[in-house]
């Protein structure tokens, strides 16, 4: 079987076969100006030139039958003018390129509305064309060049949002919206599918990377499929292209779509080329000033290239604000119900409220550095022979002080039942059966304080090759090796507590409010109660090869055949150590190794001096294999070949231009997990081999009806593999006073599959922007979703020494695993319109409006057992908001310019809950605004101000789609940077 290439360089083949058919010309002798733009609009090919290069200059025109490139150089005859051309553009320069660099580049549809009226004076004046406008008019042009349905950024784009990394670049692409955790962006979801439904390809191989959150509820450790692009720096890539169609030169898998990302090449630049940026950036929620710094050095010496870039940064974050554990039906003993709560309160308490757990005012500092360093060498001797080799290299460092107050000491209000020395003294219990406000005594009050030390590694060695053989064989090899390397050796927890306090609690409010009878910050109330420690290491290797060739059958038809090889393996642990120092009493810690919360909080309180006192204690921090938690060390082991052909065409239908594309691939997946599954007797070592396969049919068709109007539809079949910890032969256990949850994989999972068809309409104007319009729909055959019980842990088949103290068989625990469910569907509606107001008159010409909005409506079906009988319920699919919308104003003149984005997204689901009186759980909708403004000191230098978050908007996440009960209030602060960028 042979390997196949990256559907990017199957593109460009398919370009350069149509740079040499042949066609007729008739272009007038005229300006060259106009003939551009009939030569453009005659051959579908898009021209980039400097307005000033075409002034005043004349062209004795194209007459008779010549191929599109022989024309284009009978065009420019004598106007000492050449074309470039790549990836299907072509960029005129003068001759010898010994000229002055044009100071900005235009495409040709634009070259002819690019000049306006000065106001004031009726003289003609060139728009300038460059940075953030020249990023929207180049990602038009690759847009509107794509055969499916594509969005792309490119460098300037990225490089000059004010974004902390890629996330928050791509959340501006209509159908892309983002999760953010401690202040940035971290994952996406693309057409209201999650991040592991999406495949992220980096220099045409697919990447994945491990990271983690500070907070429970989001997940801590990820181990899954989907890509964490808070990994990199945005300022490394000078291309982004969000491909939302699916063609067989395509690897299988990432039914929403896919996001390549290209690093730079030194090759893109004519000679040599030198960047270095620094800005200081600092957040409303901490202290100081942090450094981002860039730097970029490109040679050129003929066919010969070499690039290296590195891109550092520091930030703080302190992430603040109100939570819980989730929210549990908890039964009240009668003897804990106080004398004045009424009759009919008395009788709900008795049967089961649903109840917040552990009502806690929690931060998260973070100190969080990033590194990226790419490196590229292209050696290209002529047409016929190409290679380009890219290495990458970064890592993520996530140092964080965490802090925690919550009811979950030794009589807590946690878990299924209240039976201690609580008493509950008054209830507000709405129709819902939900505990919203209560007050209590007999509570034991217990703080944290959380010190975590992890980093990623992120490995990645691609070489791409491309040998004509023949004026009509092309073959394109790709092969690299990739590792994605997650270390948490520091995850240190000390627990205090304080005894036989009163407290009240009301979730009614926006933010939650707490109220303590005690004074929290006096450190003769807290005393030790438990130390834990934790480490945890995550594992992703991939290995992928890939050939395949191209054949040119005549002027207007290609066949594309190949191949591919993956192997990619993820493996892991985690070594935990609980120790309760709170038998038969609270251990005595002296008061100078208590604290008070250390960074913003809600309400201050005490905490113990982690170093300290474990090093008064002598329990140990180093753990050892000995320590392995159970059912964690498992690995999932995945090799696929595939096998694709395909049928390129690019013709001429009455007068329209057609590019299509028709194919079908063949996968095979051998994926064994192995690891330690939960029986009666214990867990057992165990080791599964399934095998998935099928073929996988495609068809895109993009036809130019008329000047200015682009007609996409597209059809095909596609797969997904399940997430990795779904597949895992193991189980996760959490741990709580008097309850538990417990999470178990599933080997036996069948992949995704999904038919998906989807149509759009694009009005291009002029390359001064474009208006779309287009809908999609995806049925899935085959959809894992989630089983969820509670039951005593003793019928889970975990062994009991897994329990912390007090739980014994009988305690209940919510236990879920995901299953082979029924099928799902997605249907959904794009929006979206850009434009340069190039008609205003005067100073208001330079501005400029990006706007987009979605409507994505989906349903998956989620079971859940309660006393032995099982229901099942629709609920929305995860991670799909079915509103969001994007805006960008912009303005920008030859000496400074500015802009401002907002991103909406509405409400969405991440879980299913923990009951069907609990179905459904998730965030509610948010709207982030940014700013960016520069001023150019020269053409070469540049001052940057940025603003991220300038509302500091607020992260609410909530349990039950029907009763709305609040688990997540926090905000993460404002982020503001200033700095310079200079290129030589």
């Amino acid at each position: 079987m042979a390997l196949a290439t990256p559907s990017i360089t199957h593109a460009q083949t398919a370009q350069t076969a149509n740079l040499a058919r042949a066609m007729q010309f008739d272009i007038a002798p005229t300006d060259l100006r106009t003939g551009i733009s009939q030569f453009s609009l005659a051959t579908g090919l898009q021209v980039i030139v400097a307005p000033t290069a075409v002034a005043g200059r004349q062209t004795g025109g194209v007459q008779g039958s010549h191929s599109v490139r022989a024309g284009l150089d009978q065009l420019l005859r004598g106007t000492d003018l050449v074309a470039s051309i790549k990836g299907g553009v072509a960029v005129l320069k003068p001759a010898g390129g010994g000229g002055r660099r044009a100071p900005m580049v235009t495409p040709v549809s634009a070259v002819s509305t690019a000049t306006v009226a000065e106001a004031g004076n009726g003289a003609p004046s060139d728009i300038v064309v460059s940075g953030y406008r020249q990023s929207l008019t180049e990602a038009q042009v690759l847009k509107r060049g794509a055969v499916g349905a594509e969005d792309d950024i490119v460098a300037t784009d990225i490089a000059a949002f004010p974004d902390l990394n890629l996330a928050e670049s791509l959340q501006r692409i209509p159908g892309i919206t983002i999760t953010r955790d401690s202040g940035e962006g971290r994952q996406i979801a693309l057409r209201g599918l999650g991040a592991d439904f999406t495949r992220t390809q980096l220099n045409g191989m697919e990447v994945l990377g491990n990271t983690a959150s500070g907070m429970d509820n989001r997940g801590n450790v990820a181990r899954s499929r989907s890509f964490d692009y808070s990994l990199f720096a945005s300022e490394l890539f000078n291309r982004v292209s969000v491909q939302k169609s699916y063609s067989a030169d395509q690897d299988e898998g990432g039914i929403a779509g896919t996001v390549q990302l290209t690093s730079a090449k030194p090759l893109d630049y004519e000679g040599s080329k030198f960047v270095v940026s620094a800005k200081g950036q600092t957040n409303t929620n901490t202290n100081g000033v942090t450094p981002r710094l860039v730097g970029l050095a490109s040679v050129r010496s003929g066919d010969l290239g070499a690039l290296v870039s590195v891109a550092y940064s520091n930030i703080r974050n302190n992430e603040y604000g109100y939570r819980n554990w989730g929210w549990g039906l908890t039964r009240y003993a009668a003897a804990n119900i106080g004398p004045s709560v009424d009759a009919a309160t008395r009788q709900k308490l008795l049967a089961g409220v649903w109840q917040p757990t552990a009502q806690s005012p929690s931060s998260w500092y973070t100190n969080r550095k990033r590194l990226g360093v790419t490196s590229s060498l292209q050696y290209h001797p002529g047409d016929r022979f190409k290679i380009d080799v890219d290495l990458l290299y970064g890592r993520l460092w996530d140092h964080r002080d965490d802090y925690a107050l919550a009811t979950a000491g030794a009589n807590p209000l946690t878990g299924t039942t209240i039976n201690g020395t609580q008493i509950i003294q008054s209830a507000t219990i709405d129709d819902t059966n939900t505990l919203r406000a209560a007050s209590f005594t007999g509570i034991d009050l217990r703080s944290e304080h959380h010190i975590v030390k992890n980093h990623t590694d992120f490995y990645q060695a691609v070489a791409n090759t491309s040998w004509t053989a023949t004026d009509r064989l092309t073959v394109h090899a790709l092969g690299g090796y990739e590792e994605a390397d997650f270390a948490q050796p520091v995850f240190d927890k000390v627990f205090m507590e304080a005894k036989n306090t009163a407290f009240s609690y009301d979730t009614r409010p926006t933010v939650p409010v707490n109220t303590y009878s005690i004074d929290l910050t006096n450190p003769n109330l807290w005393q030790l109660q438990r130390l834990d420690v934790q480490e945890n290491k995550v594992v992703n290797r991939y290995a992928n090869g890939k050939l395949d060739a191209t054949y040119q059958l005549d002027d207007a038809l290609t066949l594309n055949a190949g191949g591919q090889f993956k192997h990619f393996t993820n493996s892991g642990y985690t070594w935990a150590n609980k120790v309760f120092h709170n038998v038969p009493t609270l251990t005595a810690v002296p008061n100078d190794l208590k604290q008070t919360v250390g960074v913003d909080t809600l309400t201050q309180y005490i905490v113990g001096d982690v170093d300290g006192i474990y090093s008064l204690i002598g329990d140990p921090r180093n753990l050892t294999a000995a320590n392995l938690q159970a059912g964690s060390d498992y690995r999932v082991d995945e090799k696929t070949w595939a096998g694709f052909a395909q049928l390129n065409l690019d013709t001429r239908v009455a007068d329209m231009r057609l590019r299509a594309n028709a194919g079908v691939r063949y996968y095979s997946t051998d994926l064994v997990s192995s690891g330690n599954l939960a029986t009666g007797a214990g867990f057992v070592p165990v080791s599964i081999s399934t095998n998935s396969h099928g073929w996988l049919p495609a068809a895109n068709m993009a036809l130019d009806v008329a000047r200015t109007v682009v007609v996409r539809l597209s059809a095909s079949r596609n797969v997904n593999r399940p997430g990795l910890g779904d597949l895992a032969a193991a189980g996760t256990i959490t741990t709580r006073p008097n309850g538990g949850s417990l999470s178990l994989g599933n080997p036996f999972l069948k992949p995704y599959k999904a038919t998906s068809v989807e149509g759009s309409a694009e009005w291009y104007m002029d390359q001064h922007g474009f208006a779309s319009l287009g809908v999609f729909y995806k049925k899935m055959g085959s959809f894992v979703t989630t089983s969820s019980q509670q039951i005593p842990y003793g019928q889970t088949g975990l062994p009991l020494s897994l329990l912390i103290q007090g739980q014994d068989a009988n305690t209940p625990y919510d236990v879920s695993q995901p299953i082979n469910g029924p099928g799902a569907d997605i249907k959904g509606i794009e929006a979206a319109f850009q434009h340069d107001f190039t008609f205003l008159p005067g100073a208001l010409r330079h501005l400029g409006m990006v706007v987009n909005g979605t409507y994505f409506d989906g349903d998956q079906t989620v079971f859940y057992t309660t006393g032995g009988v099982t229901t099942s319920r629709s609920l929305p699919l995860y991670n799909l908001s079915k509103w969001a919308a994007n805006a960008t104003l912009y303005y920008e003149n030859a000496v400074w310019g500015a802009r401002v984005s907002a991103a909406y997204r509405s409400q969405y689901l991440t879980g299913a809950g923990n009951a069907l009186a609990n179905a459904g759980g998730g965030i509610k909708g948010t709207t982030n605004v940014d700013f960016q403004a520069h001023f150019n000191i020269t053409p070469r230098i540049r001052l940057i101000a940025e603003g991220i978050n300038l509302t500091n908007e607020p992260i609410r996440q909530f349990a039950s789609v029907d009763a709305d009960r609040t688990e997540v209030y926090t905000t993460a602060g404002r982020i503001f940077s200033f700095g310079v960028s200079a290129e030589f």
